[in-house]
């Protein structure tokens, strides 16, 4: 299946407004069962009323099903302790429509309110049914959104994140949830483990002791985030002990 098949789709963004990260960002994940490119595609933005005004291209890659692609984007200067860890791709250099091209320290995410969306093109988005959208997302009180109604709006600690898979609902797809960015790794993080049973158990002890985490499964390489995608560990698993 192809990327143009609609494999890949905006997994979460992030407005800081100010917050502890440094930067906006937005990723990308692959929900498809095969890998997936996104040659030519683009991101664009829009404001709450009104159409798109402006976009970046997104480089050519290709996704592994279940890969996430992490995107960094401006600074609005307003502070921020944790620097994104490992961004694929930074962007802080838009354009417009109109044919300007800004520099900026944000890349176009409306704080409460506005619309991105992911294209097979550069060619302005005219709405969510248009034919080069690969992915919509309106979000807060914008006039623009798949299904039923908007996405949450982010506040200055949550991001939006999609909740599951893609039913063309901003409502139902999107909650706000604290960040936690997922750079492209050679590794996918518990949660992209699509079997439900598999996930939950993953982990076998639900407190720790001792500093220990009791795996039911075989691991080799352990990688620990905080909440905000700092890096607090790594392990690798040099010997089995059955």
């Amino acid at each position: 299946m192809a990327f143009y098949e609609r494999n890949s789709i905006i997994k979460s963004f992030f407005n800081r407004q100010p917050a502890a990260i440094t930067n906006d960002f937005i990723e990308l994940k692959n929900i498809g069962s095969t890998a997936a490119s996104p040659n030519g595609a683009t991101l664009q933005y829009g404001s709450p009323t009104g159409g798109f005004t402006s976009y970046y291209s997104i480089q050519s890659i290709t996704l592994a099903p279940n890969q996430t692609y992490l995107i960094q984007q401006g600074s609005n200067r307003l502070g921020g302790l944790i620097n994104l860890l490992n961004p694929n791709l930074t962007r802080n250099v838009v354009l417009g429509f109109d044919g300007s091209t800004n520099i900026s320290v944000d890349v176009g995410l409306a704080l409460k309110s506005g619309k991105v969306a992911l294209a097979s093109n550069s060619i302005q988005i005219t709405g969510p049914t248009a034919s080069n959208v690969l992915d919509f997302v309106g979000y807060g009180a914008t006039d623009e959104y798949e299904g039923s109604g908007a996405a949450p709006s982010p506040t200055i600690l949550n991001l939006i994140s999609r909740t599951s898979g893609d039913t063309n609902n901003n409502t139902v797809d999107f909650t706000a949830t604290l960040p936690t960015p997922q750079p492209i790794s050679g590794t996918l993080s518990v949660k992209d483990v699509n079997d439900l049973s598999a996930r939950n158990n993953f982990i076998k002890n639900n407190h720790l002791k001792d500093c220990e985490i009791v795996f039911n499964e075989v691991v080799k390489d352990v990688k620990i985030y905080s909440l905000s995608g700092k890096l607090v560990r790594s392990a690798t698993v040099t010997k089995r002990i059955d």
